[in-house]
């Protein structure tokens, strides 16, 4: 029903990078990465893992004309290497993330000017996607646990831009994780948002754990998705409560419908 994958980042971490990769792909799943500046893209080539989206970016934000021109210009370096990697979507955020994922830039307000000088950066992302061929996906983040001063991180602020930009080169990557913990109602919010979603990332709230571990029903989700008619990627960006194949296979169960 769904294309299911999990964030090599999070999951195996005993494990070398690479080696991280190899196991998720063998066990059926594609692949998720964030920094792709950080591994050997040679050597992720020959896992011959299938990959499902990357960080699109690697500095920059949305507001500033000499942040809008750095994320455009790293942006499309981002699209160099997911051709490498056949990666078809770049993921990105209100403002660029420091590795504690910690905004470079922290907002205490996002005024009516930032919001149209964000319309505007993310229309021009959007046609550097359209020429390349590759989907941007703007995510939604949560500023109470774990990225406060993001701005532009709420989904209903996701979906605003996504939907004034109205490009099929910009989507949402839709995170129920962060969305939990931001606004919740859900099913709701994967029914509203369904014609402009890009992926889907799960996460279970508290813990940030696989499915099945907090308080958020991911079957009921599934099965919502389902009926909309959604046929997409939906990936576990979550840490292991335990043993690692076992968090992969509750991932599985929760959206297998």
């Amino acid at each position: 029903m769904f294309k299911l994958a999990v964030c090599a980042e999070m999951i195996f971490r005993s494990l070398p990078f690479v080696e991280r990769v190899r196991r998720i792909a063998e066990l059926g799943f594609q692949v998720e990465i964030w920094d792709w500046t950080k591994h050997d893209l040679t050597e992720l080539q020959q896992t011959g893992a299938t990959f499902s989206s990357m960080t699109g970016y690697i500095e920059g934000d949305l507001i500033t004309e000499s942040g809008a021109q750095t994320l455009l210009k790293t942006a499309a370096h981002s699209i160099d290497a997911a051709r490498r990697l056949r990666c078809p979507r770049l993921n990105l955020h209100g403002t660029g993330l420091d590795g504690h994922g910690m905004p470079v830039k922290p907002m205490p307000a996002v005024t009516g000017p930032m919001w149209l000088a964000a319309l505007h950066t993310l229309t021009r992302v959007a046609r550097l996607g359209q020429t390349a061929k590759v989907v941007f996906c703007l995510e939604n983040l949560n500023t109470t646990v774990d990225h406060p001063g993001v701005p532009f991180a709420r989904a209903a602020d996701t979906m605003a831009l996504v939907k004034a930009v109205d490009s099929p080169n910009l989507r949402l990557n839709l995170d129920l994780y962060h969305a939990q913990i931001g606004e919740g109602n859900l099913i709701e919010l994967v029914r509203d948002a369904l014609p402009f979603i890009g992926e889907i990332q799960v996460a279970d709230v508290p813990g940030r754990c696989e499915p099945g571990t907090g308080e958020i029903n991911y079957p009921a989700i599934a099965r919502a998705l389902a009926q909309a008619g959604f046929r997409g990627t939906v990936a576990m960006e979550a840490w292991a409560s335990g043993d690692d194949e076992l968090a992969l296979r509750r991932f599985r169960n929760a959206f297998s419908v």
